[in-house]
């Protein structure tokens, strides 16, 4: 009898079920070093194939070095572009993490399905560094990035709506229904998807939209989370502030009816 005791722990222990909590530090371990490697692959590119010879700079641009390296500039902007994706990716992630107490591993399989097109971003860089004159590859190389910057921040959105069906056991109050994080995290992980599809979008609808545009966009949302930031806590105040003055005209109104029915009641 014990040893069938034992042995079904043993199986039971080794059954997968989605709602089953993971272990959060490991979760975050796992994926920071994942975006630091992703990071240290951009610097690698960048580094090895992106930099002017001596002899190029003496003999093609007269000992100018500034000149030299703008021959390389659209493969620079590239490679901030890519990096402020990176970047921000990594910020979301660290912000959902943040009001996620105890993942399971439903969130922890999207997390790596998430990953997955995180570590596909390198590749994306070079696509977009390579063909950067005006043609149709530049345009399905831009169609490609956006496909993984996509998929990399819609999976982490799956986690945030994960999070959401069982908040009482995995979320932290500030971010549940009604908390007073939930409405930005819910803008902030829906930016970068909003985003990509855009810029997929517009490849699909502008000729002459060009790589340069691409990494601009990708170089400006920054400024957009900044916006999207203050516009949340404008829409916030305004609507607690209606709020409190709907409420103090029913105050209003209930007293001025106890003070009739009270006078009334007098007479």
């Amino acid at each position: 009898g014990q040893r069938d005791e034992e042995e079904q722990h043993r199986l039971e222990t080794f059954t997968f079920y989605l709602s089953e909590p993971l272990s959060k530090e490991r979760v975050e371990a796992f994926s920071d070093g994942v975006y630091a490697i992703v990071a240290t692959l951009l610097i690698c590119d960048i580094c090895e194939d992106n930099v002017a010879d001596p002899r190029d700079v003496e003999e093609k641009f007269h000992g100018s070095l500034l000149e030299a390296l703008s021959e390389y500039g659209p493969n620079y902007l590239a490679y901030f572009g890519s990096f402020v994706t990176i970047g921000l990716l990594w910020f979301v992630h660290h912000s959902l993490f943040l009001y996620v107490i105890k993942p399971t591993r439903l969130m922890g399989l999207l997390n790596t399905f998430s990953l997955a097109f995180i570590g596909g971003l390198p590749l994306a860089y070079q696509l977009t560094s390579e063909f950067a004159e005006k043609s149709h590859n530049e345009i399905e190389a831009i169609q490609v990035s956006c496909v993984i910057t996509f998929f990399a921040s819609i999976f982490q959105f799956a986690i945030w709506t994960t999070a959401l069906l069982h908040e009482q056991e995995t979320l932290h109050p500030f971010a549940r229904y009604g908390g007073k994080e939930h409405a930005f995290m819910f803008a902030k992980l829906s930016l970068y998807p909003c985003v990509s599809l855009g810029a997929f979008i517009l490849t699909c609808l502008l000729s002459e939209f060009s790589t340069a545009v691409f990494h601009l966009m990708q170089i400006i949302v920054p400024f957009a989370f900044l916006a999207l930031r203050i516009f949340v806590r404008i829409s916030l105040t305004v609507i607690k502030s209606v709020m409190s003055l709907s409420r103090q005209k029913v105050v209003l109104l209930e007293e001025e009816e106890a003070c009739l029915s009270s006078s009334e009641t007098l007479s």
